[in-house]
Parts: structure tokens; C-alpha cells; sequence
């Protein structure tokens, strides 16, 4: 059985971790984190929600979906603005293939918002991706 999910966030991680522009924004290495550690700069990525259901139309396939959460704690929505901008020009259209599994990453829609506590913002992209192998 295929890890549809997994090979998309390591694909997804593999490509963000390579761009430079990403890397000018976010850190060389770029922050990216299933949880982030304490005290870590920002701006980072959290990998967040992700689902995964097979495809019916064909078989071995997965469609599955998956958010990145920008983190910014700067004032104003403009670096988490930044950031999201470069994650879609990234990660629309790419090609993932980890081993015998392969889809094209889709992004499906982001937002931007301010943090509740009034500190920093936020952005997030979902993502979609007909996984097959």
C-alpha cells in the first residue's frame, strides 16, 4: 500500500526547502515543521491538516489534500502575504514523485489574516493532489 499523503508532504517540503526566494523569506535551511519548536524564529511553515481518499475512477490513486500554515509575528499581514505569494509560484503545478508514487500539486486557495491576540498573521494554502503509484 502507498503512502499518498507522505510522499506529497515530502515532495511539497523537498521543493519549498530548495527555493531560493523561499529560503530568503523563511531561513536557509526553510523553517518547516510538523510542530515548530520552541522559541523558533519566524516567519515558518507548519504542515497542518491533510486528507486522503481514493479515487474511484482509478485504481492504486489517492486525491489528497493538505495545508501549510505560514506563521508570521511580525506586525501587518505583508510577510505572511510574501511568503504565501511564494509558496503558490513554488508549489502550483509541481510534479511530485517519491518512489513508485507521482501527482501535480494543485493549489486550491489561500488566506491571509491577523492573529487573534493581535500579534503576527497568518497565511494558508490548501492543497490537492491526484496521487497515483
Amino acid at each position: 500500500m502507498s503512502d499518498f499523503a507522505g510522499a506529497l508532504v515530502k515532495g511539497v517540503v523537498a521543493a519549498v526547502s530548495a527555493d531560493a526566494g523561499l529560503k530568503a523569506l523563511c531561513g536557509d535551511p526553510v523553517r518547516v515543521f510538523d510542530a515548530a519548536p520552541k522559541g523558533v524564529a519566524a516567519p515558518y511553515l507548519l504542515i497542518g491538516r491533510g486528507t486522503e481518499k481514493p479515487l474511484a475512477a482509478q485504481g492504486g490513486g489517492s486525491e489528497v489534500e493538505l495545508s501549510l500554515t505560514v506563521v508570521s509575528r511580525l506586525s501587518g499581514q505583508e510577510e505572511a502575504r510574501a511568503v504565501v505569494a511564494g509558496l503558490r509560484l513554488v508549489l502550483d503545478g509541481l510534479t511530485v514523485s517519491q518512489g513508485a508514487v507521482a501527482g501535480v500539486v494543485r493549489v486550491r486557495g489561500t488566506e491571509v489574516f491577523s492573529g487573534a491576540d493581535g500579534r503576527g498573521a497568518y497565511g494558508v494554502l490548501r492543497l490537492r493532489s491526484a496521487m497515483e503509484g
